[in-house]
């Protein structure tokens, strides 16, 4: 089944055209790579199609409807970069953010929310530290906490920007880990990801992007050197050659 369709979409960036007349569908299940060099557009696709940054043209639909009549069912985690980690919050407030849309913005959290935002914590080794500050955590740290406010969220669909940039070896695992549980219960996960070496060990699907869809499908089918020249402009030397 069809979790995510993108017919004919178009987006600009500060007067640049960086996404054109972009189509391809998600099947539910799939753990996906957003792949393609710097400026390709990758970022910016999952932000047009969450309504984080307006599109020219063409149309999503997610779970065969719209973002708005299905948002509670869809997750979603920026760059860290783009996070202010010093605001004045410790690692369980942000977790508990992730359930507001169930809690309500004007309503206080039950224990069970609490215990649910505990327990996302502990899937991604977080437990301990749910009380410290998020200005005083690593990286990687930072990152597992992320993850684990969208974990809450116990979506159908995930994006993830970037998600395994700059943590360290212990974080990627027990990042790659969880994406790979969801997978196996059913959800369906979009990465944006930066190291092609390890492409083919994460990932079954992948979408090769720079502007446009260059190519997307299974990745052994897909996740060739002639379609990662295509997409890099033969710039890139292939790491299988070595």
């Amino acid at each position: 089944m069809s979790v995510l369709q993108v017919k004919d979409l178009s987006a600009s960036y500060r007067k640049n055209k960086v996404l054109r007349s972009v189509n391809f569908q998600v099947e539910q299940g799939s753990l996906t790579s957003i792949v393609g060099p710097n400026g390709a557009g990758k970022s910016t696709l999952l932000k047009v199609m969450l309504e984080l940054h307006p599109k020219l043209s063409g149309n999503v639909s997610f779970f065969g409807s719209t973002l708005a009549k299905t948002k509670t069912r869809v997750g979603y985690v920026p760059q860290r970069g783009s996070v202010d980690w010093d605001f004045p919050t410790n690692a369980l407030d942000v977790v508990m953010m992730g359930l507001y849309g169930r809690v309500g913005w004007l309503k206080w959290p039950k224990k069970s929310h609490k215990d649910q935002a505990m327990a996302s914590l502990e899937q991604m080794g977080m437990a301990d530290y749910a009380n410290r500050q998020i200005s005083q955590l690593s990286g990687g740290q930072q990152q597992r906490v992320f993850l684990a406010r969208a974990l809450v969220q116990d979506a159908d669909l995930y994006f993830m920007d970037e998600p395994l940039a700059g943590v360290d070896a212990a974080t990627e695992r027990a990042i790659m880990t969880t994406l790979h549980d969801l997978k196996l219960s059913g959800k369906t996960v979009m990465v944006v990801h930066h190291d092609l070496q390890t492409v083919e060990d994460y990932f079954d699907h992948v979408l090769l992007l720079n502007g446009t869809v260059v190519a997307h499908g299974k990745t052994e089918e897909v996740f060739t050197k002639d379609n990662v020249y295509r997409t890099y402009g033969g710039s890139l030397r292939w790491m299988k050659e070595a």
